[in-house]
Parts: structure tokens; sequence; C-alpha cells
């Protein structure tokens, strides 16, 4: 696979199950079992002789189970009817819906194009054929993001997924997005004994998560980045549990430089607003054509305003008149192109220039509140290093007095190292969250995709060994 295929969603094939009538329930079986293909299904369709004794049952919540043979009018076992009952009318309903000539039906859908082969191999012993087809002009196929259903492998795409539904079209930023989202978090979170609970934690969710905690391993790639990120930033501040000057300060101690900490905290925000405007321009391109990635203020004229002010402020800061100038004017014609593209899609005249104009003070005030936004990364450091340095403190305070007053220093240091962990995690988490949607990924994405949704029942009866329940029969390819 080229490199160029991780950066975007899992390539889809437009499909179809064409098969004679007699063998459509063995063919739909076989899809169904290996998850893999999404069917179109009609709408407005009537329940069918399942749907209805389902309903008549009063449902069942769990999942289906879907028997290789239908079950009979007396219905199978009465414990697991209701589940055989949905996925005999999850079957029904994809047969019901299917193109019907003759004696042939076929059934149109979508699949990863990796697993079209594998799909042909398993439908060719019910006599039906898996035929390529054509993509429909002007439709959007569905969105896979890669590593999406491998629990247990490292992937960032919750952290995506979670915000939206990429669209086909636009880049896969899973892995760009959860480096940045590691990063911001341990640059506030920064403690070596504090990063590596977080990593141990992260690993133990990985190899021994309870089955009730199943929902929640995905965790475990950010809990262990994140952990790492810490280590690091945790080497830098000279922090190990708080300032036990166990370790020397490589970089800066942040209750003592925080001007130095903040200014660096707003130009890291400054390059990954850059980042994601250049990764937002190639979406442009991909969605509209170039002519939509030049102009707009997501694209091309929003990554020029962004650096020409970024430059001329720089400049201006270190009292520089010509890179200032060079600046300028960059960002002025980065508001030109701006200005062209908004005019476009207004109605034009007095009321089109007005909300232009409108559209150009919004631009110009994003580009300075959301890279000073990145002054959190700062903020929440120094309070991460306040409070360990206030337990520590405690602790200290305490154990000079000898005696009994060691166990308090040692309560002290436990509880409060407990307190500080969690509070500063959850704080740490939901600001680089936040950073990452509002700053970064209004830049990504205009649009909105539509997830990749296959059609997938478990067959009744035991799991085939080494197969792993959490992931479904079909690689996304």
């Amino acid at each position: 696979m080229p490199w160029s295929e991780n950066l975007l969603p899992v390539r889809m094939r437009r499909v179809a199950v064409v098969v004679p009538r007699t063998g459509l329930r063995g063919a739909l079986v076989r899809v169904a079992e290996a998850g893999c293909v999404e069917l179109d299904v009609a709408e407005g369709l009537e329940p069918g002789p399942a749907a209805r004794r389902l309903q008549a049952a009063g449902g069942h919540p769990g999942p289906p189970l879907l028997a290789t043979e239908p079950p009979g009018a007396d219905g199978p076992a009465p414990v697991t009817a209701p589940a055989l009952l949905k996925g005999e009318a999850e079957l029904e309903e994809r047969a019901r819906s299917a193109v019907r000539q003759g004696e042939v039906a076929a059934l149109a859908g979508w699949c990863p194009s990796g697993a079209v082969a594998g799909m042909a191999d398993r439908l060719r012993g019910t006599g039906a054929a898996f035929v390529r087809l054509r993509r429909p002009r002007g439709v959007e196929p569905p969105t896979l993001l890669r590593g999406a259903r491998a629990p247990r492998r490292a992937s960032f795409t919750p952290l995506v997924s979670a915000y939206g539904t990429v669209p086909y079209a636009d880049l896969d930023p899973s892995w760009p997005a959860g480096i940045a989202y590691v990063v911001m978090f341990g640059i506030m979170f920064g403690d070596v004994g504090h990063g590596a609970l977080l990593v141990l934690t992260g690993l133990l969710l990985w190899r021994r998560a309870p089955r009730r905690l199943a929902g929640v391993r995905t965790a475990w790639p950010f809990l262990v980045g994140a952990g790492v990120c810490g280590i690091l930033a945790g080497f830098a501040y000279g922090e190990f549990f708080g300032p036990t000057h166990l370790l020397p300060v490589l970089w800066l101690n942040p209750l003592q430089e925080p001007e130095r900490l903040l200014i660096a905290a707003v130009g890291f925000g400054a390059l990954l607003l850059a980042l994601a405007h250049g990764a937002g321009a190639v979406n442009r391109w991909r969605e509209q054509g170039p002519g939509w990635a030049v102009y707009a203020s997501t694209g091309c004229a929003g990554l020029a305003v962004h650096l020409g002010l970024a430059l001329a402020v720089l400049a201006l800061a270190t009292h520089r008149t010509a890179p200032a100038a060079a600046g300028a004017s960059v960002a002025v014609l980065g508001l030109g192109l701006t200005a062209a593209g908004v005019f476009r899609t207004t109605a034009g005249g007095l009321e089109g220039g007005t909300e232009t104009a409108v559209r150009l003070l919004d631009v110009v005030v994003r580009v300075g509140t959301n890279t000073l936004s990145f002054a959190r990364l700062a903020a929440f450091g120094l309070t991460h290093a306040a409070l360990a340095d206030v337990v520590w403190r405690g602790t200290t305070g305490l154990a000079r007095h000898g005696g009994a007053a060691l166990a308090g220093a040692a309560a002290v240091l436990v509880v409060g190292t407990a307190v500080t962990f969690a509070l500063e995690a959850l704080v740490a988490g939901v600001q680089a969250l936040r950073l990452e949607y509002y700053e970064l990924f209004s830049r990504l994405f205009e649009f909105q995709g539509r997830p990749f949704r296959p059609w997938y029942v478990q067959p009744a009866g035991p799991v085939p060994a080494g197969t792993d329940p959490e992931v479904t029969a079909c690689s996304p390819g």
C-alpha cells in the first residue's frame, strides 16, 4: 500500500450482489457473516413475517443472530428465538430491497476495495456474483477510517469520529490529530511520575481490560501517548511527583519562567494552526477543486492571513521593519483572496459587500483569538506545577518534625498526589480536546461525511476459534 493511502479513508467500491432468486437467502447469509458490505435498503418497506413475530414477542434489545436456515413455523427455542428473529428480520428487509428481473435478484451497496476479492470468493459457493459497479455520479461513498475496527491496535480514530464523520474526499487526520492531542496534554501534565502512572494505566487497559470496560479500551493509545509526552515534559520541567529536585531542569521551571512557557505555548499553537490550514487547503481542493482551495478562508487564503499576521507580529516584537511589512503584505493578499471567494457566494451589491466585510473581520479576529487560545497550555501547565508544589511543600513541612508527623507527611503526599493527578488529568484532557475541536478541526472540515455501516450479523452457533469477537469478520482493506 502506498504511504499516501494511509492519509486517506479506506477506498470504497460500488458493488452489487447478483444471484438467482433461489439462492438469495444463502448469499445474504454469507454477506451478513462477512460484515464488510453495506447494502442499500429500500425505504418504506412494510414489516415482514419475522419482523411481525419479533414485534409480537416484545422485540429483542441484544445483538441479532442469523441461522443458516430460516426459522420453522414454530420458531426456534424460546431463549434464542428473539435474537434469531431479529437477524431474520434484517435479512428479510434486505431481501425485499433486492431488484428482481426474471429469476435473478440483485442488491447494490458499498465495500472496501481491499475486501472485494475476498467477498467474491466467499459468495462463489452460493451461485452469486460479486460485481464491481461504477460509482454513481454525484453520490459520495461512505467513510471508513483505518483502524476503526481494531480496539487493541494503536489508533486515534475515536478522537476524529467523536467530532463527526470525515468526508470521503478529505484527508484522514487521525494520526496527526492524535499526536497533537497527546503533545498538548503532555505540556499541561508535565511530570515524570504522573506520566508514568498514565502509561501504566493505558498498558493495563490494553492488556487486561475487564469485560465491563471493553467499551473504553480504545482509549489506551491516548493514555499511553499522553503519559509518554507527560514524562518528556516532566524531564524538561524537572518534575517528578512535583518539584522533588530528583531531576534537573532541562528546559525551564514553569513557576520561575512563566513568560517563557507562555510564549512557547502560543508559538506551538501558531504552528499547529498553520498545519491545520495547510491540511484544510488540501481538503478544499479534493472537495471542490483548486479554485475553492485558493479562495477559502480554511484554505490557502486563510493560510496566507495566518502566516502573514504571525510574521508581522513576530517582526514587530523584534523591531524589524522589513519582515513586518512583508508579513502585512502577505496577510493583505490572503484577505483579498478571501474577500473574492466570499463575495462570489453572496447576492452581490451593497448587501454582498457588507457580508464580505463582516466575514473578513471574523477571519482576522479568529486568527488572533485562536492563536492566543493556546496560551491555556501554559496556564494549565503552571496550575499543575503549582498544585504539585503545594503538595510537596506540605509533605516536607510535616516531615521535618519527624516521629508521628512522618505518617502525616506520607498521607499528604499520597492523597495530594492522587487529587492532583485526577484533577489535572481531567482538566488537561478536556482542554486539549477543546483546542483540537474548536481551533484545529474547524479549519480541517467544512462538511460532514456519511459513516460506513456494514451489515454484520453473528451466525448462530459457536464463534470460530481464533476469531476476535470485537472485530468484525472483514478487514477494511
